[in-house]
């Protein structure tokens, strides 16, 4: 009976510490979760900071490569207005340059044109003062002659006109072929003020570039350089007889 109480007792010890060491072990349990749970917890929030940080360099990162994007679009744009400015420029003082040239040139010929008319007018007077000699002197013979000559000046006179006339017709017609080329290339340079894009812009630029060329080829026949100036031409031969005094040669 003795024996069996000490075994009870034994057995209820044994027990108690049992449950003490799964008490024991089971806070440390605890502790080692809750030490593992504050470790991830810092990890957590390490990474965290790490990811915010890094979200942050990209986002300043890209907010400033696209603040220097827009710089440089916009100084691509502010210096494709002041190209178009000054091709613009340029093509306005060609422009008034040729016009004047061109001016410049029909006055001249319209000089040449008058200076001839006046000559035409002299040997006209010339001749008609020689026709009253001519009369007195070889009789009526001489008055077919007479007016083959007045004939002949009137003709001179008249190509004269006609001269200037197609000169002024040509004129006009070129004025005219350069104000439009000239609208063409204005319209250009003003679409390729106000082109967004950098293709758009060349695209331009090409098709400008072609109407310049177009227009500097037609500058250069121009000013009346491929027919000579009223009087510049080659003499024509005298058929004159020898000694004849209303012989228009002399």
């Amino acid at each position: 009976m003795s024996e069996q109480k000490e075994s009870s007792v034994l057995f209820s010890l044994k027990e108690l510490m049992n449950l003490e060491e799964d008490r024991i072990k089971q806070e440390e349990d605890a502790k080692a979760a809750a030490a593992a749970a504050a470790e991830r917890a810092r990890l957590d929030d390490e990474r965290r900071k790490r990811e915010e940080e890094e979200a942050r360099i990209r986002a300043e990162d890209e907010r400033r490569a696209l603040e220097e994007r827009k710089a440089r679009e916009e100084a691509a744009r502010l210096e494709a207005i002041r190209q178009a400015e000054v091709e613009k420029a340029r093509v306005e003082a060609e422009q008034k340059a040729r016009l004047e040239a061109m001016n410049a040139q029909q006055q001249h010929e319209r000089k040449l044109a008058e200076l001839q008319h006046d000559e035409s007018k002299k040997k006209l007077r010339k001749t008609l003062y020689g026709v009253v000699a001519a009369v007195v002197v070889i009789g009526g013979a001489t008055a077919g002659i007479i007016i083959n000559q007045s004939q002949k000046a009137e003709q001179e006179r008249q190509a004269l006109a006609d001269q200037a006339r197609q000169a002024e017709e040509e004129r006009k017609k070129a004025e005219q072929q350069a104000k439009e080329q000239q609208q063409k290339i204005d319209s250009l340079l003003s679409q390729l003020t106000s082109a967004k894009d950098e293709a758009t812009r060349l695209a331009l630029q090409k098709q400008l570039e072609e109407e310049k060329a177009k227009q500097d080829a037609a500058k250069k026949p121009g000013g009346g350089g491929g027919r000579p100036a009223a009087g510049g031409g080659a003499a024509k031969p005298c058929n004159c007889a020898p000694g004849d005094p209303l012989c228009s040669c002399l």
